[in-house]
């Protein structure tokens, strides 16, 4: 991630934290299977992280932003939190059952995460990859996703984002159909946590909460509507490295 984008990560961590999704415990318990100790690369405000601990595994959380980490402290107390990037793991070799990255990994640098996830991993150890979706088969999110100029959704292109190779075994791929629901306001703060919205201008983000605010309103399936129902898929990729 460049630095640019870490400082407006770091900025937005407050808004990130209420308004993005969690991860379905089907999707994160196939992720990571039996580990015990977990790594959680790229962990933001600890969206991942509070899945892992529910399911009472000991985490580890490592995120190249420093007001990300402060939430996550704030929303998971008590999980070590190591300022790092998937390029630098600050943890010893062969250290931890499992890697995993939530809605992070099209962030790295294959070429050198690659080899540094593989030295923090026990022989056999998993790396699991995570993204939530947006089920944008619904009418009304495909025209949001225009609004927001969504580009390719970062888990839909499989040889481009998730082709881990070795020292990893095959790919494996697990989706879960899951629904979120929100307010109008809720979802309205969802798009002030995406990177392209962070990043673009005062008037650029004014005229697309507007647009997006006009489409709430007025969309014949939302209409009157109180409460949305945002449907989410959220696709999960693991892979095992060599003993």
């Amino acid at each position: 991630m460049s630095d640019e984008r870490a400082r407006s990560f770091g900025l937005a961590a407050s808004v990130y934290q209420s308004a993005r999704p969690g991860y379905p415990v089907e999707a994160v318990s196939w992720l990571v299977g039996d580990a015990a100790r977990v790594l959680d690369l790229g962990a933001g405000t600890g969206k991942l992280t509070q899945a892992l601990v529910a399911l009472d595994r000991e985490v580890i959380a490592v995120d190249p932003v420093e007001e990300m980490l402060e939430e996550l402290e704030v929303q998971v107390p008590g999980v070590p939190r190591i300022l790092g990037t998937a390029e630098d793991i600050p943890v010893e070799d062969a250290s931890v059952d499992a890697v995993v990255a939530g809605q992070a990994w099209h962030w790295f640098q294959p070429e050198r995460a690659v080899p540094e996830i593989a030295r923090v991993l026990k022989p056999g150890g998993t790396l699991g990859l995570v993204w939530n979706s947006r089920d944008t088969r619904v009418g009304w999110l495909r025209e949001a996703g225009e609004i927001m100029h969504e580009r390719h959704d970062a888990s839909a292109s499989f040889e481009e984002y998730v082709a881990v190779g070795p020292p990893f075994g095959p790919i494996e791929e697990h989706t879960v159909a899951w629904t979120a629901r929100m307010t109008r306001a809720g979802f309205l703060d969802l798009v002030r946590s995406r990177s392209h919205f962070i990043t673009a201008d005062a008037s650029e983000q004014a005229a697309t909460l507007a647009a997006l605010d006009t489409l709430l309103a007025t969309h014949p399936d939302l209409a009157g509507a109180e409460e949305l129902a945002v449907p989410y898929l959220t696709r999960c990729f693991r892979t095992r490295l060599g003993r």
